[in-house]
């Protein structure tokens, strides 16, 4: 039986169901810039833990305002004053909810505006599809504040930067923004408009697709990204044995076998 999600019972994420499948997720402490306490881990932990098997087709994660995401709520953590053990596991949760997202099945598209930095950056980097517009700029200031990343930075955007970037960027507090930021991978589309409608059209052509098709897109990959060549082939070959004989990809088949799907044609 389908789980259900409920939006009213979320604080400071505002979820909005549409009726094609997709959701909207917002980060909605605009007056934080979107920086992610613990409370607001908890949810992203909740909804990405129940969005596979409630029906979810793809997810926009937004953020509120000027900014996608701040990163750590500074404040918190100040009055918080945690030992070493507490906050490890405050770590833990981040990892949580950011490995939901990659290895979830669900597509995640940021829509990304203004300050993606530290935590957000994390943030950002769980999700499939990153968009950014003119205002976006990227940072891992943790040097500076006398932190280190502790939600996946130096697995994630490791991946997406090379290390020597990475460890520049957390040395030196350097920010990347604009087309040197897209030409890196931080974000694989740059618009001039507005990062969510784009992230909004991804997503509803996203969700056409197969929902197996989709939930091994997002999820075998990285897995696989994990494992050795050897047995990354023979997990690819086992996904490509279940997913590519499904009985619902039968009529896209014949679609193609007749001609009337359309075909991939170059931009003209």
């Amino acid at each position: 039986m389908p789980l259900t999600i409920d939006p009213d019972s979320f604080r400071n994420l505002k979820i909005e169901p549409r009726e094609d499948g997709i959701w909207i997720v917002t980060l909605n402490r605009p007056q934080k810039r979107n920086a992610l306490d613990l409370e607001t881990i908890e949810e992203l932990v909740r909804f990405f833990s129940d969005a596979p098997r409630a029906g979810v087709g793809a997810v926009v994660l937004a953020g509120a305002g000027d900014h996608f995401c701040a990163g750590l709520d500074l404040i918190e953590h100040h009055d918080a004053d945690r030992s070493p053990a507490d906050f490890m596991h405050v770590c833990l949760r981040w990892h949580e909810a950011f490995n939901k997202m990659e290895y979830g099945g669900v597509p995640v598209i940021a829509a990304l505006q203004g300050a993606v930095v530290g935590g957000g950056l994390e943030l950002a980097s769980s999700a499939h599809v990153r968009v950014m517009d003119p205002s976006t700029y990227f940072a891992l200031p943790e040097g500076q504040r006398g932190l280190f990343t502790g939600g996946g930075a130096t697995i994630r955007v490791t991946d997406l930067v090379g290390k020597s970037r990475m460890i520049d960027m957390m040395l030196t507090g350097r920010v990347y923004q604009g087309q040197e930021a897209h030409d890196l991978g931080l974000a694989q589309y740059i618009v001039e408009g507005s990062s969510y409608d784009k992230a909004l059209e991804l997503a509803e052509r996203v969700a056409q697709n197969l929902p197996l098709s989709n939930f091994a897109i997002c999820s075998a990959v990285s897995h696989m990204q994990n494992m050795s060549a050897l047995d990354a082939a023979y997990a690819e070959a086992v996904v490509a044995g279940v997913v590519n004989t499904q009985p619902e990809a039968r009529a896209r088949l014949a679609a193609f076998a007749d001609k009337s799907a359309a075909r991939v044609r170059p931009k003209s």
